[in-house]
């Protein structure tokens, strides 16, 4: 049964912030290190330490910001032991991911580096569980002040003298969790006092950004509005999607049933009810939608892959995976209003990483061409899309899911781009969209997919292109209607535009 849709190509609904295509890189597992920090002296090619083959990935899927250092490790992680001569750096040892040592080689300046190199926003996430009003302060000094002062000048001494004008600063990390185990109510005051300290230095402003909620945790968002909304220029969300309920067997990477499959694509989609209900909130205490929301923790969550270290958190990405990215940004792009940033866990090797490394060795991930066939999303305007999504149901269980999702914008050269998940791991979809607004017969139509042979259709070292995109070419036009056939567990993205 066709699924008929309105696109209505002359009515825009806002624009999509590019920083919701974020990512997110901690000090956790072979994230940092091997994957993105290899150093000066290592035979893999690279440049002031950093792997070239990763920046060059990265570069291409236009990655707008990138946050560190954590995620837990931000509220153990004490800035001044990653600065000076590397051979000097203190090393610890990282109590939250694998007890392995921490030697402090990757620190501010080199994320910095990083940051420059990929031409993206860096977002620095600063230590309220374990640190001190003082050390953030002087964190911010350090990055942002050009005049004479004691931090500007620590920072001439280890080798820059101009300041690098960071924008986005986080307070804290998940203090309800790891970060604290803190009640709103004295996070709430802990991040007043923080925040006061973060300070404005020359033309620069810091976008000040809130802990925020668990998941379903709407006591938080509430109370962290109430008491400290007006301090602030947004507020986190995190939410990772587990195919099973339970933290001690989260379900496996590969190798899972229809079930894990319908599940996890299930729970993905439950992220739209989460921003819709702590928007709500939002919107009691800001109703003019200053505060933006920023989903800065996101993804799937499985049990690791066998015989790797449990605390590295190392899983393989499957087609399933790429659905979920898909999806995901779907839900983030309907909620343009209110959503300023997401951010995936995370890049490399770590959870739903859109790149994975052994040695020298590099492979894109599912979730990769998502974020490659979707970054044609950044900046444009969101336009109203309207689709019966059909449904989706398991066995005879009863519980149905949309059987599609979609979602369309216009780019600022008048490119419009629509981008269709196909959840279905059993059939083909065929949508038909009733173009409004615009004359199809003198639009040029391109596509391009990313679908898999099975449901754990995945990319390895041995067959990096396993799971790659294609062509797309099943679509016709009919007075001013487009109807296509997508793929059974597909992503699809079309682009409009005028014919030369």
């Amino acid at each position: 049964m066709a699924m008929k849709g309105v696109l209505n190509a002359d009515l825009s609904k806002g624009k999509i912030n590019r920083n919701i295509y974020g990512h997110f890189s901690e000090h956790l597992g072979r994230c940092i290190y091997e994957g993105i920090w290899v150093g000066e002296d290592s035979a893999i090619p690279n440049t002031k330490g950093i792997r070239n083959d990763v920046v060059k990935a990265l570069k291409q899927i236009k990655i707008p910001v990138l946050r560190w250092p954590g995620g837990c490790f931000a509220d153990e992680y004490h800035w001044k032991d990653g600065i000076g001569p590397k051979g000097d750096r203190k090393r610890m040892i990282n109590t939250h991911w694998g007890g392995v040592v921490e030697n402090n080689h990757f620190g501010t300046h080199e994320f910095m580096e990083l940051c420059s190199q990929l031409e993206c926003e860096p977002y620095i996430n600063g230590n309220v569980g374990s640190g001190t009003v003082q050390e953030m302060s002087e964190w911010v000094e350090y990055l942002n002040f050009g005049g004479v002062s004691p931090m500007s000048e620590l920072r001439g001494q280890n080798g820059r003298e101009e300041p690098w004008a960071v924008t986005y600063f986080g307070i804290g990390n998940e203090n309800w969790g790891c970060g604290g185990n803190m009640r709103p109510e004295y996070y709430a005051d802990l991040y007043r006092q923080f925040q006061t300290y973060v300070r404005n230095y020359g033309d620069n402003k810091i976008h000040k950004i809130a802990c925020g909620p668990n998941s379903d945790d709407y006591n938080w968002t509430e109370v962290l509005m109430r008491e400290a909304g007006r301090f602030m220029d947004s507020i986190t969300l995190h939410y990772y999607t587990l195919p099973n309920d339970s933290w001690e067997d989260k379900g496996e990477a590969t190798g899972f049933d229809e079930t894990a499959w319908f599940t996890t694509l299930k729970k993905a989609l439950r992220m739209d009810e989460l921003i819709t209900r702590h928007s709500t909130i939002m919107d009691k205490y800001d109703p003019e939608r200053r505060v933006g929301l920023i989903v800065d923790e996101w993804g799937t969550w499985y049990n690791v892959e066998p015989g790797t270290n449990p605390g590295f958190l190392y899983q393989q990405n499957t087609i399933r995976d790429a659905l979920v990215a898909g999806v995901t940004f779907n839900i983030f792009h309907k909620h343009s209003n209110r959503v300023r940033m997401a951010n995936i866990a995370q890049t490399v090797n770590v959870l739903q990483a859109v790149i994975l490394t052994e040695g020298e060795k590099m492979i894109l991930t599912p979730t990769y061409h998502v974020f490659d066939m979707y970054k044609v999303h950044q900046d444009a305007d969101l336009l109203e899309l309207s689709l019966d999504p059909g449904s989706y149901t398991l066995d005879d269980s009863g519980t149905e899911i949309p059987a599609v999702t979609a979602t369309a914008s216009r780019d600022a050269q008048g490119a419009i781009h629509i981008s269709l998940c196909n959840l279905q791991h059993h059939a083909e979809a065929n949508p038909i969209i009733d173009l409004r607004g615009i004359d199809l017969e003198r639009l040029a139509i391109t596509g391009i997919t990313l679908a898999g042979d099975k449901m754990d259709a995945h990319n390895t070292f041995d067959q990096p292109e396993a799971v790659a995109p294609k062509s797309f070419e099943a679509f016709g036009v009919e007075n001013n209607k487009l109807s296509l056939t997508l793929p059974a567990m597909s992503i699809t993205t079309l682009e409009l535009k005028p014919k030369a």
